[in-house]
C-alpha cells in the first residue's frame, strides 16, 4: 500500500459540510512515512490527477489501492489543529515543546528565586 489510511467522503464526513478525504493516519516506515512530504490531517484533493471532489469513501479507497507505482497527490496541508484522531505529526512526534515544559520549570524556578530573596532578607 502507500503507507496511510484516509478518512472522509460524502458517505462518511470527517469534517462538518466537508466531504473530502483527509490521511488520517501515516504507517511508521510506509511508503508516505519514508517520502516524508505527508502529513496527518492533510486534505487529499487529486491522486494521480483524478480529483476526490464527492467521492464516497470506499471509491476514494478504490482510486488509492489503484493508483499504480508512482502517485502524484495534491494535497492542501491542515493549517489549524481539529478535533477528532488525527495527529500532529507523521512520526508521533510534536514539532516543538508543549507549553507545560516551558511554563511549569519557569514557575518554580521563579518560586525558588522569591524563596531564597526572602530568606536572604530575613537574616539580615
Amino acid at each position: 500500500g502507500l503507507g496511510f489510511n484516509i478518512v472522509g467522503g460524502t458517505d462518511q464526513q470527517y469534517v462538518s459540510n466537508d466531504s473530502s478525504i483527509y490521511v488520517s493516519r501515516i504507517k511508521k516506515d510506509g511508503a508516505a512515512y519514508l517520502d516524508g512530504r505527508l502529513r496527518e490531517g492533510d486534505k487529499i484533493l487529486a491522486v494521480n490527477g483524478k480529483e476526490l471532489k464527492d467521492l464516497r469513501h470506499r471509491d476514494a479507497v478504490e482510486l488509492f489501492r489503484n493508483a499504480g507505482y508512482h502517485v502524484a497527490l495534491r494535497i492542501q496541508r491542515r493549517l489549524q489543529p481539529q478535533n477528532g484522531p488525527v495527529g500532529h505529526g507523521g512520526d508521533g512526534e510534536s514539532g516543538g515543546l508543549p507549553l507545560a515544559a516551558i511554563l511549569v520549570p519557569g514557575l518554580a524556578l521563579a518560586a525558588a528565586a522569591v524563596w531564597i530573596v526572602l530568606r536572604y532578607r530575613q537574616r539580615m
